[in-house]
Formats: structure tokens, C-alpha cells, sequence
């Protein structure tokens, strides 16, 4: 896996270098045995290393990359720091509809955009660094472990003992079989972000929820953005109107969406990556563009752990497999977060966290099952959601009656000029019971709430 996400290596990722790998870092003496080893310094790792510290516990995490993970190195930290500046640039663009006149173009200087959010991530990972754990009391070892028994592993040259483990080790892009791809160069939500100009013309392939942001945001920023999706509809797991409102809003900020289309092949003529797509029941057609992002699912980080060795069960599909107290096949070894679980947020890895820290040091009976997790696609406008929503409730069985209310007759959004979307809760047929909220709008994100 390359660590090329750092680049280009200016002060800012210097400072973000040394928090979360820091070059000269000596990996202490391991203890006797650990109460608990975290394997990954993500958000499931941090949360359940401090979590433990914090409660007495002798504990050590262990990290092969960076720590902070996808949330502060290439995914939620950065991500929101590129989507702050394109939805800067857009309120800019409609100025005017407000009675607000701006002269000239509005051009966006994407240099100064990267190199805000690469100052921002910087001045953030301190709260994820290696000294801080160390100062909280977790002994921070740097490097790859892999389990050499059921209640023990190693990381280089140290071995250490457990009684009780957490994978957290996280997951990683998956990049399709595309003929040409890897010869033509192609970026990941690990890459992306390394970029100091704006590509003129960017391929997205996937239409997930990564893929509609970064969509989204560089057609802002002034790319002209071509959208692939495999699937009848971009986010193909929303239901059918949520997701025609995010497409609508994409395009209407110049995004070309292609539906039903896979790339069969990927050439390169003087510099220019040309993609050869299939439309379903069309011809197949080029189209020309000067980068290519990569954002078509996420895979386990499995490889390598020695996993056989620690008698716990995992798939290159679905990752570590738990229980419902988040306990592996070995029942002395927990995992939590992307990892172990379809429910790929950051804040769920942390609630996942918690729960293993209870189960694994005092024989807790926490269940994450019992976790109701919200969820939100920072598109604007936005789409968050709790609980069911219809596809859910049928699936399950569950008799609904819905509720809607359309912005278009909330006062207040009309006012704001964000009358697009609407909220729609469902209740238990015949009762007040509620379970689940759709929301689809401008904060979106906070309202689910």
C-alpha cells in the first residue's frame, strides 16, 4: 500500500508528519502482558486505546501507517476541507440572488484551497499523535503487528502478551479490474488530496458517497466532472427519490453522470487518459480526461495480521467476523470499526470502541446491534438519514405510515434561498412510535439530530 498521500510535503504535512509518525519514535519495552492491545490508530484504535488507558488498564496500540487513520489523513478531515471551499465558491456564485453583486468571474485558486486543508490537518493531529497517547499512557509501538498465537504478536523485533486484543485496522480503496487503469494512473481518496492544480477534465468512477462529494466539489472548483456508476442510479442504496435530488444538484453544478456504465479499458495519449465506457443497450464511446479518481468501495485491511495464527475468522468481503458484542472466533480478541462492519463512519467505529472496551475489560454484555447510528452524504444539499426509511421498513416488515414536509413550504428555507428537499419521518402504523428520518436539504446533517 503506498504512502504517497503526503505530498507535497510542505511545512504543513511536515508538522502532521511528526505527530503521526514520528521519524525518530522508539517503540518502548513491551510490558509483561497487556490488559489490551489495539492493532490500528484510527478512530475504533484511538478511542479503544485512550478508552482503556483512561480506566487503568495496561494498554499498548500499534499502528503500520499513520495515526489519526482515513478520518484525519484521507478522508473526513480532509474531505470537509475541500467541501467547505467549493460550497464557499457556490454561495459566491449565487450572490446575485440575493441582491449581492459581485464584478468579474469567480475563479477559485485551487492551489490556496490544498494548501488550507493541508494546514488544518496539520493543526488537528495533535489530538491523534503518538506523543499524546504516550502521555495518556498507552505505549505506542510503530510498525506491523501480526498475531503469532492466540494471545500474543508481534511488531518487528517485540513480542508482546495479551489478554484481550481489538483489530481495528480499518479498510482501504478498492480498485476495479479496469484493463489500462494502473498504466494510466489513477487517484484514490488516499491520493487526491496530494494534488496542488486542478485537473481540467476528472473521471470518477464509483457513485457512492465519495464519489458524489468529490464530484460535487471539484465541479465547483471549476473541473469538468464526468460521474460513472454501475448501478441504475448514483447511490444506488438510497431510495430512488433521495438520490434524484443529489443527482439533480450535481448536475445543475456541471457534473455529466453516466448510469448503467462500466469502463472497459483505459489508454493514455499524450498525457490525456482515454476512457472507453459501455452504456447498457448503447455503443461504447471515449471520453478524454486528464485524471482519474478511484472510488468504487472500500477492502478490509486483513493481510498480513497472522489471523490463522490467532484462530480468528475473517473474508477478503466482509473482514473480521464478530458477534454481536464484537468478539472475533477467538473470544479473546474484539474488533471494531470499517474493518468488522458495513456501517463504515467514523462515528460508529467509535461507539463500536466503546463497546469493546466495556466488553473486553469487564465482561460487559454491550450489543452493538442496540446502536441507532445516523448518517449523512455532505453533498449540498445534503441527505441524512436515521433508523428505516421505506425500502427498510418493507424489508423488515414493518407496517409505516410517513410524514413529509417539503422545504418549499418551510418559511424559513424559502427565506434562506434552500427550499430544495424535504423531511420524512416514519411511524409504526397506527402509533406514534418513530422509526426512522429521511432528510434531504441544506443541514441536512445537523437536523437528523
Amino acid at each position: 500500500m503506498s504512502d504517497n498521500f503526503l505530498a507535497p510535503l510542505d511545512a504543513h504535512d511536515q508538522r502532521l508528519l511528526t505527530a503521526v509518525q514520528p521519524p525518530a519514535w522508539v517503540n518502548p519495552e513491551p510490558k509483561a502482558r497487556y490488559h489490551l492491545v489495539v492493532i490500528g490508530g484510527g478512530t475504533a484504535g484511538l478511542v479503544s486505546a485512550v478508552g482503556a488507558a483512561a480506566l487503568g488498564a495496561k494498554v499498548a496500540l500499534i499502528e503500520s501507517r499513520f495515526l489519526g487513520g482515513d478520518c484525519l489523513n484521507f478522508g473526513c478531515v480532509p474531505s470537509k476541507a475541500l467541501l467547505r471551499a467549493a460550497r464557499a465558491a457556490a454561495e459566491v456564485r449565487r450572490a446575485h440572488e440575493f441582491g449581492v453583486e459581485l464584478g468579474g468571474e469567480v475563479r477559485v485558486n485551487f492551489a490556496a484551497v490544498m494548501e488550507r486543508m493541508r494546514r488544518l490537518r496539520a493543526d488537528l493531529a495533535p489530538n491523534d499523535s503518538a506523543q499524546r497517547l504516550r502521555d495518556l499512557g498507552v505505549d505506542v509501538f510503530l510498525g506491523a503487528a501480526q498475531f503469532t498465537g492466540t494471545d500474543s504478536l508481534s511488531v518487528g523485533a517485540r513480542a508482546l502478551r495479551f489478554r484481550r486484543a481489538v483489530i481495528a485496522t480499518g479498510t482501504r480503496p478498492s480498485v476495479p479490474a479496469i484493463a489500462g487503469l494502473a498504466e494510466a494512473g489513477y487517484l484514490t481518496n488516499e491520493t487526491i488530496f496530494t494534488l496542488t492544480s486542478l485537473p481540467g477534465r476528472l473521471a470518477i468512477v464509483g457513485g457512492g458517497a465519495v464519489g458524489c462529494e468529490l464530484a460535487q466539489a471539484f465541479a465547483r472548483f471549476g473541473s469538468r466532472v464526468t460521474l460513472l456508476e454501475t448501478n441504475e442510479q448514483i447511490l444506488h442504496r438510497e431510495m430512488r427519490d433521495n438520490a434524484q435530488i443529489v443527482r439533480q444538484a450535481l448536475e445543475s453544478d456541471g457534473v455529466a453522470i453516466g448510469t448503467l456504465t462500466r469502463v472497459l479499458r483505459v489508454d493514455v495519449k499524450d498525457n490525456v487518459r482515454i476512457l472507453t465506457i459501455d452504456r447498457r443497450n448503447e455503443p461504447a464511446r471515449t471520453v478524454e480526461v486528464d485524471a482519474i479518481l478511484v472510488a468504487a468501495g472500500r477492502a478490509p485491511n486483513i493481510e498480513n495480521l497472522g489471523l490463522d495464527a490467532a484462530q480468528v475468522t475473517a473474508s477478503a468481503g466482509a473482514g473480521v467476523q464478530v458477534n454481536d458484542r464484537l468478539q472475533t472466533s477467538n473470544r479473546r480478541i474484539f474488533a471494531a470499526g470499517d474493518v468488522c462492519s458495513l456501517v463504515r463512519f467514523t462515528h460508529a467505529a467509535d461507539a463500536q470502541a466503546r463497546i469493546v472496551v466495556q466488553n473486553a475489560l469487564f465482561h460487559g454484555r454491550a450489543r452493538a446491534s442496540r446502536l441507532v447510528i445516523p448518517r449523512c452524504l455532505y453533498t449540498d444539499p445534503e441527505l441524512a438519514a436515521v433508523g428505516m426509511d421505506e425500502r427498510g421498513a418493507h424489508e423488515a416488515g414493518v407496517a409505516i405510515d410517513t410524514f413529509v414536509q417539503e422545504f418549499q413550504h418551510v418559511d424559513r428555507a424559502v427565506i434562506d434561498g434552500d427550499a430544495v428537499g424535504f423531511v420524512k419521518v416514519f411511524v409504526r402504523q397506527g402509533t406514534d412510535k418513530i422509526v426512522g428520518a429521511t432528510i434531504v436539504g441544506r443541514h441536512a446533517g445537523e437536523m437528523i439530530n
